[in-house]
């Protein structure tokens, strides 16, 4: 069976992650080259950031720095919100002018559960470095998207146990003309995931000024049958490649709403794992996409031994 639950990275935005000593040792390693890594920049739960981020950018070349992985931000085991540490970042977004990849919140769940993970408005760093790239974000409480156009996004995606409405919205609102991936893990509403397909669809019609978008992952949902019967009708699925709709609780409504809505023949891949899907609507699915070349993945959940009729999502607390 496919891991779904998030894991430590190990690579970001093509490099390798390497932590930046939160404490200065004596005797230490020397510091790799500031182009040749992802820099992981961590408290490790009992030292405060703003030293840590004043050390690093006294140590590292910050006009070589291409990608930056921000691990957890707190102190003394007391989570707080996340805007503090951006507010300090993107004020020295001036001191890394080549960054093009940043990552919120790498934790996993002996860190903190996902659901848990406090985030903020995260679009400032989008308005701090109008070169970024990539932009990854792990954990959707009190996550805000503040609506904007940024040119150079390419890479978008959100992991959450529960991802609040109104951020899927504003992203509909926002304008990114050379996004070429999407992903969002829109969680159940057991731990904050408020989306309907009311507030899925102006994403999905804001899209379509993503001319280059051709992967876009929907995942990790409680109305999966609801999103595929809104992708079954959405304009953006025409340009795309790849759609993923895994994760969630697509079952025989959503399948069948895939089967009857615009053709799918053109996508190089459809990954629907972690479903809830008879088998006569995998063998159709099967027998309308792969004879066209359709890379299907279609691994089922595993059943409830208490209720083999529930459906859950992959990832929730």
């Amino acid at each position: 069976m496919p891991r779904y639950y998030p894991s430590p990275l190990r690579d970001f935005h093509g490099l390798p992650v390497h932590t930046f000593p939160p404490e200065e040792v004596p005797g230490d390693r020397p510091l790799p080259g500031a182009a040749s890594v992802a820099w992981r920049i961590t408290t490790e739960g009992d030292l405060p950031f703003e030293p840590i981020w004043r050390r690093f950018l006294d140590q590292v070349s910050g006009e070589d720095v291409t990608a930056l992985v921000l691990g957890p931000w707190w102190e003394d085991y007391d989570p707080s919100g996340i805007d503090q540490v951006l507010e300090l970042i993107t004020a020295d977004a001036g001191r890394l002018p080549r960054l093009r990849g940043v990552f919120l919140g790498d934790l996993v769940s002996e860190e903190m559960e996902i659901s848990w993970i406090p985030q903020g408005e995260v679009t400032r760093v989008l308005r701090a470095w109008p070169g970024l790239r990539e932009l990854g974000v792990r954990g959707g409480e009190d996550l805000t998207v503040e609506p904007l156009r940024h040119e150079g996004l390419r890479d978008l995606r959100i992991e959450s146990g529960g991802l609040p409405a109104e951020p899927v919205r504003a992203l509909g609102a926002c304008e990114f003309p050379a996004l070429e991936r999407l992903e969002l893990w829109l969680g159940t509403t057991w731990y904050g995931g408020e989306c309907t397909a009311e507030d899925v669809a102006p994403l999905l019609t804001g899209l379509a000024r993503c001319p280059r978008l051709r992967r876009l992952g929907l995942r990790n949902s409680d109305i999966q049958d609801d999103i595929a019967a809104a992708l079954a009708a959405a304009p953006v699925v025409a340009g795309l490649e790849h759609l993923d709709l895994s994760m969630g609780t697509l079952g025989d409504e959503g399948a069948a709403a895939l089967l009857a809505g615009q053709p799918l023949t053109h996508l190089r891949s459809l990954n629907l794992d972690h479903h809830f899907i008879s088998e006569e609507l995998t063998d159709r699915l099967r027998r309308s996409l792969e004879p066209h070349g359709v890379r299907l993945s279609l691994t089922p959940s595993r059943r409830s031994t208490h209720d083999p009729e529930a459906r859950f999502v992959a990832v929730g607390e």
